[in-house]
Formats: C-alpha cells, sequence, structure tokens
C-alpha cells in the first residue's frame, strides 16, 4: 500500500483540483446557462437541417448507415474522435470530446418504424413511398438535440476551462430492443459517471425512479423444422412446420387469460411456408416477452420455450429459437431526474404558432380523438413509485412498452428527457407520428429539449455532489434489492441482417427524396408543402 500511495495521490490532488476548478456560484451558474440558451437558439437553423436530414433517411434498425454516416461527420467536425462498429454493431459509435471526470454519456435511438413512411405537415395519411419505412416514432430528433446541446457545452467548457468528457453514442434498432444490453456487455459505460437520454415525446418531461408504465422484454424467433411432401396427393407424409406455429400460437391465445394483467406476448409469423401445395417443412414466429421484472420476463420465456416444444412434439417437427433482442425495465435516477426538472421549469415550452396549433387538431379530428392542440403546460415532476415487496396479490403492473435504455440504467445513474416533438394523441409506432417531425414543431421541441440537456450536463460538471447523489441513490435505493442480469447468453450476437431486405428494396426510391439543404430552406419546401395549407 505504501508503494501505491505516491502513484496514487496525484491522481486524487488531479481529481480534487479539477473538482474545485468546476466549481461556481449560484449566481455564475445562471448566467452560464442563459448563455447556453442563447448558444442554443442561435443553432435553430443547425437544429432544422440536422432534423430534417435524418428524417428523410429513414433507415430501419440496424441499417442506421446514411444517419451514421451523417452524424458522425458532423461530430469529427466538432472535433469529436470516433470510434465507429462498437460491440460489434456496423451502424453504432460512440463520439468522445473533453478529458477528466466527470463523464456524460448522451443517447438517443435514431432507427425508424416499418411502412411508416409519410409527408410531414399532412394531417393525414399521405406516404412519401407506400409501404416504405419512415420516422413514425420520431428517432430523427434526439441525435441533433443531443449535438445541438454539446457543441453548446462544449464551448462554455473551453471558456471556462472546465474539465469532464462528453461521450454521444446512438440508440441502434431500439425497436428492435437490438443493442443497448450489447453495449453495456461490450463496456461502454464502465467508465461513464451520468447518463443523460433522449426520447421525443409530446412535452417536457422526465421521469424519476422506477418507470411507470414501462415494461421489460425479450425478443425471441422459433423456427420449426418438418417435411415437405405434396399438399394433395401425399400429406400424410409431409410434416407441417406452419402447423406447429399456429399450434404455438393457439397456445399462448388460451394461455393469455392465466398470466399476470400486465404481461404483453404479441407475435409475427415471419415465414409461413412457400406454396399452398407444398406442406411447409419450414417455418417461422417471432415473439416479444414483455413483463415488469426481470424474473417474470424470464418466466414467460420459459412458458414459450415449452409452448414451442409441445407444438413441436404435437406435430412430428423440431424447433430451435435464438434471442433477438432485451430490455430490462428503466429506473431513473431521482437525484438527476429533480435537476434535470429544475431545469425544464426554467427552459419552458416553446412558443407554438397558430399553424403549429391548426396542425396538431387537424390530426387529432383525422385521428378522432379530443382536439386539444399542442402541450401548453408542463406536468408536475412525477414522484418515485415505491418498491413494495407486495404487489397486490400477484397481479403486477398494468403492462406499457419498452425500451432498452433500461439495461444502461441498471449499470450507471440514467435518466430519460422528453422534449415536445411531437402531437399527442397519435397511436405510436404509425405514420401519423411521423407527420410533425419535420416540420416547425419538431424543430421547437428539440431546441427546447438542447436547452434542459445543456443545462443539465452543467449541473453536472459544476456541482460534484449531484453526482455523488446520484451513485448514493443507485447504490442503497435503486441496486439495494435488485441487480442487473444481462439477458443475452454467452453466444448471443447482435441481429444485424434484420431489415436488409426491406431497406434494399426501399432505399433507390428513399435516395431521390434525401434532404438538400444546399438547394432548399426545409425539407418541406423540397417536398413543396406549404406549411399551414393542406387540402
Amino acid at each position: 500500500m505504501r508503494k501505491l500511495l505516491p502513484k496514487l495521490l496525484p491522481m486524487f490532488v488531479i481529481a480534487l483540483t479539477a473538482s474545485a476548478q468546476n466549481r461556481m456560484t449560484p449566481e455564475r451558474a445562471a448566467g452560464i446557462k442563459a448563455d447556453l440558451a442563447g448558444q442554443i437558439d442561435a443553432m435553430k437553423k443547425q437544429a432544422q437541417v440536422m432534423n430534417d436530414t435524418v428524417f428523410s433517411f429513414g433507415e430501419l434498425g440496424f441499417q442506421e448507415f446514411e444517419t451514421s454516416k451523417y452524424l458522425t461527420g458532423l461530430l469529427e467536425k466538432e472535433g469529436f474522435k470516433i470510434e465507429r462498429g462498437v460491440a460489434g454493431i456496423p451502424t453504432a459509435f460512440v463520439a468522445t470530446w473533453g478529458q477528466g471526470k466527470p463523464v456524460i454519456a448522451l443517447g438517443s435511438d435514431i432507427d425508424d418504424i416499418p411502412q411508416a413512411s409519410q409527408k410531414p405537415g399532412i394531417p393525414y395519411h399521405a406516404p412519401m413511398i407506400e409501404g416504405a419505412p419512415g420516422h413514425g416514432e420520431g428517432h430523427n430528433s434526439g441525435m441533433p438535440l443531443n449535438i445541438l446541446a454539446a457543441m453548446a457545452v462544449k464551448q462554455v467548457m473551453e471558456r471556462e476551462h472546465l474539465t469532464g468528457t462528453l461521450k454521444l453514442w446512438p440508440g441502434i434498432a431500439e425497436e428492435l430492443l437490438g443493442t443497448k444490453a450489447y453495449y453495456v456487455r461490450a463496456g461502454l459505460f464502465k467508465d461513464v459517471d451520468i447518463v443523460l437520454f433522449a426520447h421525443v415525446g409530446d412535452n417536457l418531461r422526465v421521469t424519476a425512479g422506477p418507470g411507470d408504465r414501462t415494461t421489460g422484454l425479450v425478443s425471441v424467433e422459433y423456427t420449426f423444422k418438418g417435411e415437405t411432401a405434396h399438399a394433395a396427393g401425399a400429406p400424410w407424409r409431409g410434416r407441417s412446420a406452419l402447423d406447429a406455429v399456429e399450434l404455438m400460437d393457439t397456445g399462448w391465445n388460451f394461455r393469455r387469460e392465466h398470466i399476470r394483467v400486465g404481461s404483453r406476448v404479441h407475435y409475427v409469423i415471419t415465414n409461413g411456408g412457400d406454396q399452398p401445395n407444398v406442406v411447409p417443412s419450414n417455418a417461422t414466429v417471432w415473439y416479444y416477452y414483455r413483463e415488469a421484472d426481470y424474473q417474470h420476463i424470464m418466466n414467460l420465456w420459459k412458458i414459450g420455450d415449452d409452448m414451442a416444444q409441445a407444438a413441436a412434439l404435437m406435430t412430428g417437427t423440431t424447433v430451435t429459437s435464438r434471442l433477438l433482442g432485451s430490455a430490462w425495465p428503466g429506473h431513473f435516477s431521482v437525484p438527476i431526474a429533480e435537476d434535470m426538472y429544475q431545469n425544464i421549469t426554467k427552459v419552458g415550452l416553446p412558443q407554438w404558432s397558430a399553424q403549429d396549433q391548426a396542425l396538431a387538431k387537424a390530426l387529432q379530428h383525422d385521428l378522432k380523438v379530443p382536439e386539444r392542440g399542442l402541450a401548453i403546460k408542463i406536468p408536475e415532476l412525477k414522484k418515485p413509485q415505491p418498491l413494495s415487496e407486495e404487489d397486490d396479490n400477484g397481479i403486477g403492473g398494468v403492462g406499457g412498452g419498452s425500451d432498452d435504455i433500461g439495461d444502461i440504467s441498471w449499470v450507471v445513474p440514467t435518466v430519460t428527457l422528453n422534449y415536445p416533438s411531437n402531437i399527442p394523441g397519435g397511436p405510436g409506432h404509425n405514420w401519423a407520428n411521423a407527420i410533425s417531425m419535420a416540420t416547425p414543431i419538431a424543430h421547437k421541441g428539440v431546441v427546447a429539449g438542447a436547452k434542459v440537456q445543456a443545462m443539465t450536463i452543467l449541473d453536472i460538471l459544476t456541482r460534484p455532489e449531484l453526482v455523488d447523489k446520484a451513485w448514493d441513490y443507485f447504490r442503497n435505493v435503486q441496486s439495494k434489492d435488485t441487480k442487473y442480469q444481462t439477458f443475452l447468453r454467452p453466444d448471443d450476437k447482435p441481429a444485424i441482417w434484420l431489415n436488409e431486405k426491406i431497406m434494399e428494396k426501399y432505399r433507390p426510391q428513399m435516395k431521390a427524396l434525401y434532404y438538400d439543404p444546399s438547394k432548399y430552406d426545409t425539407y418541406l419546401d423540397q417536398l413543396g408543402i406549404k406549411y399551414g395549407e393542406w387540402k
């Protein structure tokens, strides 16, 4: 130990010196936050161009090649060091700038939704390319938000001589829950102090503690193999893999009555055979098993595996399976969420124009939901839900969506910022959720969110006690009784082949519609859409 002291002491002194150097008075911090907001307002044009460009790429999960190339190019020009292909995922990257502690990682998803192609600014279904993918979740906006925030904070850090490291990373294939568990396994967050995630929403908000209506899941593909035969001439000689798939699906449809209320089990048949007169020798079904915690997710997975084996026995076929994705239920840092909420109240909602509100109400009318327009009031910060040992006689939660940011939230203190770039009342994962995403609504939401993100980064940089509180909550509250266990098995690998064929089909048509900011002021201009005017 005495031999180590001479080596450790300088590092300790450097850490203390950096911490002291970053400190500033509340008055000074308030002034710098005003400066950050002003810088971001001055970058509104950049926000619009980044947002609209990524919208025009419209790439599905694992195929975000144009998006990744574009974003890394921007970050390299800003002096960030880029590591590409992280965790064995070709479109994944980490962009790093700065040095020392704290290390703050900014993330947001970049993939989109199948068959969600939609002309922006038109309040009814109007695909740009029929059947093509599109940003029907609004994932085109989050990384532009983070880049704006990072650019503004970087200038402040250089001017004020603040120590700290910024890391920007994209959520790849989030709609498939396909990558963040692999990021964790690859150690991308082992030296990170705080993760600030951004996800599109219809208001400015942040979650504190366990997610309100979130679940975790495993995404499992089952492939049955049988024997072909003439379906009319000698069907007795065949063994139908499709019969096995249908029996498995039927089993689940009966079993639903006898699982917890909040469980979600859904599937698609991705391969049902070749043609009707041939007994299918191959068939595939893809399942999502969602639940509120690790053990209940594993229970659903076991039930599914048992059903697959039973269906194979009944049909004389065989079955194999593979994991395509996974997500832990999220749990978000209360200290960081409370700080971020204070910044949300400072920034406030954007000033919506009459055209913004008219578009929102026109879409809500088309969707037959209440015509309330865009948000005009920030919701209160939801109090953390108590973690009780009992869960109402085994009923469990009410169920809901999943996001693999949950995995990251269990290895480093994390919060998710929602920002108002979308229109309230959309069904989610739908063309309707793409309508606002290359309009002034999205642009204003990105700018507001970037201000909140930048101010929160400044707080983390200049208030080391905030990082200490976040880790104290993480260790002594969040992880006190629950320990993270990955759903990944040692041989599982990212499903990077997914969506290849779909993008090969549509990319040539989509390229003709990529946004060209050198010729057009906005993407709406390029598409010939006059904002606020529609039939």
